[in-house]
This record gives structure tokens, C-alpha cells and sequence, in this order.
């Protein structure tokens, strides 16, 4: 039987995937999960035990969590990136890793195909595609789900046929849970004017008193979440997500355009990652000159999209997460947050790198560095040019 690599996650299209591609086509089905630090212990265990009834070969769990943070998180905090303002690129930036890490698995054992479950019509399909042609570009690429152009209602309908049995109701949203977040595709976020219902949300609101958070950042890096040291910064966002994720913290729905040119709707939920990029950006606003602020903004907003349509690969992306990582040298101290019920405040922060030290005078109060002379001269040199054009053309 030829050997086909199967990206697996667990959910209902890659659990069509394995039935129909080991008991339809009579493949050899390996099927991998990429581990990027969304999954614990016990949901490997319980996938495990799902996975060899649906016909596989072997399952293989890739554990790649650290070289996700180190090649990607990092670089998100850094550029405190947000596509469209708004997403914090959870599913878009585990995609492109685990796309990697699957071909490399591919490759050591000697398959001579990889199936993924995207569909037709977003952008999943895309990024696993050009990693695997990049990487592997001799592998043939299966896709049941986009090929049969199938509907969820037809896949769970194939597997009850098949005498397997899942959450069916569950099955009814596309859920991917991350390190970076969670997102949750419905019929609400096929339409344009409706939201997703409160149930569909895989967190559940539990805390509804206000508490505060402390987030202490080295170099742009997260070193402690209320004082508790993390070794590794996977666990202090983690941590954060543990605290934060109870008060419905992060949700929003995304809307921006997806890689083939239609336009893409996805809801999510993302605590850890929106609380840790509002204050590492706090820090900055205090920590940062004005043109280091300027540049960032301008390169943080390329460097999303780029990752966001799966360009990792490009060398371009060396560049970008450079200039990041240079900036964050004085992105030092600690910023405090309120939590509230679906929504949370920066309250402020302490830094030994704060430019707004009151060493060198006070906003709108006093100054210690320049005299009032200092000030009209500056004023008048400021506005000299403008003042020349407005006199030339006559423009009042």
C-alpha cells in the first residue's frame, strides 16, 4: 500500500480524511499532529485513542512548540501585529509550522504523498500547498475534502455511514484551539450580519470580578506573569491565558480577505495574545522613540500579511523580524492590567527605560531642558516651509 502522511488535528475533516483515504482509496494512512503548545497531554491521549479506529496506520505526535515561539510568536509580540487591527494571525501562523513539520516527517519515512483536510475555499488550503511544493515539490498533495467539494453535513454523514460516531452537534463549528488563540468557524460567520452565539465559544465565562494582572517583559520577551518567573515564555502565556481566558476575554470576529481573493469571515477567541500585545505595546509607547514607533507600524502591517498568506519561506520575513529584534533592547518592565468581564484596561507601567521620566520635565506642566526663547525659535523654524508655500500661493 503507498504510504500517504496525513496532517491530522482531531476535528471532523481530518477524521473524514483518515476513513476515507485508508478505507476508500486504500492507502497506508500516517497520520501526524503538530503539537505548537494548543494541546495537552490528555486530548493527545484521547485523539490517540480515536485516530486507529478510523483505519490509520500509525499516528505520530511532533512536539514543536519552541521552535514555534522562537520562529513566529516572538516576532508577533515584537511587531505587535494584528491583521486588519483586529486578528492576531492564531491559525494563520500555526499553519505555515505545521505544514513544516509535517513535510519533514513526510520525507523521513519515505511517503510519497501528503493529504491536509482544508477546503476549497480558504486559506489553509494555500498555505499547506506551497510548503509542501516548496519543501517537497516532487510529493503528490491529496485533499479529499476540497476535491469532493464537501459540505460538514456530508462529511458527518460519510462517517455515520462508516459506523463512526462523534459530537455531531460540536462538529457543526470548525474549531482550531493554538498557543495564539482559537478560532471558530459557524453559519453565523458564513453570513455578514450575524454573530456567533455564546455557546459556540470553547471557553465559557466563569469569573465575573474585576482582577488584576501584572505582565514584566525583558527585551520584549515576557519573563513574568504577577511576579512568577517563567524560564520559558510558552508557559507565561499560558499562564495568562489560564487567568485571562474565564472573563471572555478576546473574542471579536475577523473579516479580511483571504489568499485566493474572496472575501473571509472567522470568530475567535484570544486572550493571552490580545492582553500580551496591547501591554508589550504600552511598554513600547514609553520605551521607544517616535521613529522607532513610525517604522515598526509600517513593517509590522507587511510582516502579518506576509505570514498570513503563508509566505514564511521568504527571505524578506529574516529581514522584517531583524529590525524587530533589534528594537526591543530597552522594551523593558512591567505593565499592569485590569480584567474585566469581556474586556480588560491597560493601567500602566514601570520601566527603567520609561522616556517619560519626570528627570527631564512633565507633560503639559513644566519642562527642565529648554527655555521659552528655545520654543518660539523651534516654532518658527517648525512651520517656515509651510509658511513660505501658503505666502507663494496666495493660500490663506
Amino acid at each position: 500500500m503507498e504510504k500517504v502522511v496525513l496532517a491530522y488535528s482531531g476535528g471532523l475533516d481530518t477524521s473524514f480524511c483518515a476513513v476515507y483515504l485508508s478505507k476508500v482509496k486504500q492507502l497506508e494512512v500516517h497520520a501526524v499532529m503538530v503539537n505548537l503548545g494548543g494541546f495537552s497531554n490528555e486530548e493527545i491521549a484521547k485523539t490517540e485513542e480515536r485516530v486507529y479506529q478510523l483505519g490509520v496506520k500509525s499516528f505520530h505526535v511532533i512536539d514543536d512548540a519552541e521552535n514555534y515561539y522562537e520562529k513566529c510568536i516572538k516576532y508577533l509580540i515584537f511587531g505587535n501585529v494584528l491583521k486588519n487591527n483586529t486578528y492576531p494571525l492564531s491559525v494563520s501562523s500555526e499553519r505555515v509550522f505545521q505544514a513544516t513539520a509535517i513535510a519533514g516527517y513526510a520525507k523521513e519515512i519515505g511517503a510519497k504523498a501528503i493529504a491536509h483536510g482544508s477546503t476549497g475555499a480558504g486559506n489553509d488550503q494555500v498555505r499547506f500547498d506551497s510548503i509542501f511544493q516548496i519543501l517537497l515539490p516532487e510529493i503528490e498533495i491529496i485533499t479529499p475534502i476540497r476535491d469532493l467539494k464537501l459540505s460538514r453535513n456530508a462529511e458527518i454523514e460519510f462517517l455515520k455511514q462508516n459506523g463512526f460516531e462523534i459530537n455531531f452537534e460540536k462538529s457543526q463549528y470548525s474549531i482550531n484551539e493554538g498557543l495564539w488563540g482559537t478560532s471558530v468557524g459557524g453559519k453565523e460567520t458564513l453570513t455578514s450580519n450575524l454573530s456567533l452565539l455564546e455557546t459556540a465559544y470553547p471557553t465559557q465565562v466563569s469569573k465575573t470580578e474585576h482582577e488584576e494582572m501584572s505582565i514584566t517583559f525583558e527585551k520584549g520577551e515576557i519573563k513574568a506573569v504577577n511576579d512568577e518567573e517563567f524560564s520559558k515564555p510558552i508557559e507565561a502565556i499560558q499562564k495568562i491565558q489560564e487567568i485571562a481566558q474565564a472573563f471572555g476575554i478576546g473574542r471579536d470576529t475577523h473579516v479580511g480577505d483571504t489568499i485566493i481573493g474572496i472575501k473571509g469571515r472567522v470568530s475567535f477567541e484570544a486572550a493571552a495574545p490580545l492582553i500580551i500585545l496591547k501591554a508589550h505595546h504600552l511598554l513600547e509607547k514609553h520605551t521607544l522613540t517616535k521613529n522607532q514607533l513610525l517604522i515598526k507600524d509600517q513593517l509590522s502591517l507587511s510582516y502579518g500579511n506576509y505570514l498570513h498568506d503563508g509566505l514564511v519561506l521568504d527571505p524578506v520575513m529574516k529581514d522584517f523580524e531583524a529590525l524587530f529584534e533589534s528594537s526591543q533592547k530597552t522594551v523593558n518592565g512591567k505593565v499592569k492590567i485590569l480584567l474585566k468581564p469581556y474586556h480588560f484596561s491597560l493601567i500602566g507601567i514601570e520601566s527603567p527605560n520609561d522616556l517619560m521620566s519626570s528627570e527631564f520635565g512633565s507633560y503639559g506642566e513644566m519642562n527642565k531642558t529648554w527655555t521659552e526663547a528655545d520654543v518660539k525659535g523651534f516654532s518658527k523654524i517648525y512651520s517656515n516651509a509651510l509658511s513660505i508655500y501658503y505666502q507663494v500661493n496666495n493660500m490663506k
